[in-house]
């Protein structure tokens, strides 16, 4: 199932989770005519409250006094959608050199350090981000302050250090990507699909690029990017908001901003026609990816389009009763798995991808018959307006169940800051939603599900060598690999 425009709404409105479901789903019969009301923000917006440092470092605290937890999340924009040629997975090996010692720590020690007063540390690299966290005792945030100002102005990048870590990442390459079929396959085809942007190129690195990067690359990276004005704070939990600006004033206030460089936004080149690839790998089962080229929420195109392609994702693949799953897996026995996949919030142009694995008496050919067939009924005879607003529901429950957690508030916010949004646009795009039309979903299958906007691959099994690549092949997963797409830890 889809999340929520991947990373929007999330259930944040303190102590009142049951109230808010109560009054945002609304049953018409036993039947699955189900009508939603936009839900109340207000609490979650008198709860958020933003500073700006003279620095350029913003600061996002929000106030959630369920328990006496909190997050400390600090956002860089920069990610692998930044780097130049040659230099593919410099924000990675950044991210894991982060954890290797600065003036005031020694190397290894900050996981050590949080875990001793009970907390959780980690970070995470994605196409246009990179984030670190601290997720403990609302009473200890001042340490997470302290650190990551520590960290952002005197990381040492020890050599002996950067040794060894980049051996643990080209191991982590290998395991992630090398050795798992469909990941492979999936890096190969996302290079396909994406003519001109960066978004085709893998978070974690090329393997020639991340082979042979070096120390002096990693540190003028950290240089480059890692700055008060090109960061953003965001703290959720048993918080002050005040104090929390306080905080942030006394370790962050001194470092000076840098002059950033300019990066381009990852705009494509508008398709020319239909593209195949054929990937041939070691592996126990066929695999069909499907991608259409289709705009983000920072394309230039009319904003209602991408909510209108997020709702046909959902109409597709949004659950066990919508017709991916219902049609080709249960009634046709056509696809054992699959899945839709559509980033609304991207830096730029976005895919619209399906994955799947046919049965074993199904081709890849009869398969991808099937999915056009689908395909086409919509573009010929819109959803019904029953078939949306169950879609328009399920999504609201998604919001109040599924991400009722301080650190999925925090990703949320971090997120949509760190590609220049504001955080309250998710309350904007909530309400776009609620307005998408039936005949909207269906101009947009029109419009973007065409041969012309299609990457078409298959992943190709051929035999496996010997009896020990036979043991060691990994098992096809059911779920999309995001090598390229999602974060690397």
């Amino acid at each position: 199932m889809l999340g929520l425009l991947r990373f929007v709404p999330f259930a944040l409105l303190s102590g009142v989770t049951t109230t808010l479901l109560a009054s945002t789903l609304t049953t018409a019969s036993t039947t699955d005519k189900v009508t939603a009301s936009a839900p109340n923000w207000e609490p979650l917006l008198n709860n958020t409250h933003e500073y700006v440092l003279s620095n350029g470092l913003k600061v996002i605290a929000r106030e959630d006094h369920r328990s006496p937890a909190s997050i400390f999340q600090i956002w860089y924009r920069v990610g692998g959608s930044y780097e130049p040629l040659n230099q593919t997975g410099v924000s990675h090996m950044l991210e894991h050199m982060m954890f290797k010692g600065s003036n005031k720590i020694a190397p290894g020690r900050l996981s050590e350090l949080i875990a001793d007063f009970g907390g959780e540390s980690n970070a995470a690299t994605s196409r246009d981000t990179t984030y670190y966290y601290q997720l403990w005792s609302a009473q200890y945030l001042p340490l997470s302050f302290a650190l990551e100002a520590d960290r952002m102005q005197h990381l040492t990048l020890p050599a002996e250090e950067f040794d060894k870590e980049h051996q643990v990442v080209l191991e982590e390459r290998r395991m992630r990507t090398e050795d798992n079929p469909q990941a492979k396959a999936y890096e190969q085809f996302q290079a396909v699909a994406y003519t001109a942007s960066p978004y085709r190129n893998p978070v974690i690195g090329w393997p020639d690029d991340l082979a042979q990067l070096n120390r002096e690359a990693t540190k003028a990276w950290y240089q480059q990017w890692y700055a008060p004005n090109n960061a953003t704070i965001v703290v959720v939990g048993d918080v002050d908001p005040e104090t929390m600006h306080q905080l942030a004033n006394q370790y962050f206030g001194d470092i000076p901003a840098k002059s950033l460089p300019h990066v381009a936004p990852p705009i494509d080149v508008a398709p020319l026609g239909q593209k195949t690839t054929q990937i041939n790998l070691p592996a126990k089962l066929p695999w069909l990816m499907m991608s259409f080229a289709v705009p983000g929420i920072k394309s230039p195109t009319e904003p209602w389009k991408v909510y209108a392609l997020y709702m046909l994702a959902n109409v597709l693949d949004g659950g066990l009763s919508t017709r991916f799953e219902k049609n080709l897996v249960r009634k046709q026995n056509a696809a054992a798995e699959i899945s839709v996949g559509y980033d609304v919030f991207t830096r730029g142009d976005s895919q619209f991808m399906i994955h799947a694995s046919p049965t074993a008496n199904t081709t890849i050919t009869t398969l991808t018959t099937a999915i056009w067939k689908e395909l086409k009924a919509i573009q010929e005879q819109p959803p019904t307006a029953a078939e949306l607003a169950k879609v328009k529901s399920q999504m609201i429950t998604e919001l109040v169940y599924q991400q009722d957690s301080i650190a999925h508030q925090a990703e949320q916010i971090g997120e949509l800051e760190s590609l220049g949004l504001s955080w309250k646009v998710f309350i904007d795009s909530f309400a776009a939603l609620e307005k998408i039309t039936p005949e909207q979903v269906q101009a947009v299958a029109k419009e973007f599900l065409t041969e012309q906007r299609l990457t078409i691959g298959e992943l190709r099994p051929t035999t496996l060598a010997t009896t020990t690549t036979t043991k060691t092949a990994q098992k096809p997963s059911t779920k999309t690999p995001s090598i390229n797409s999602k974060a690397v830890d």
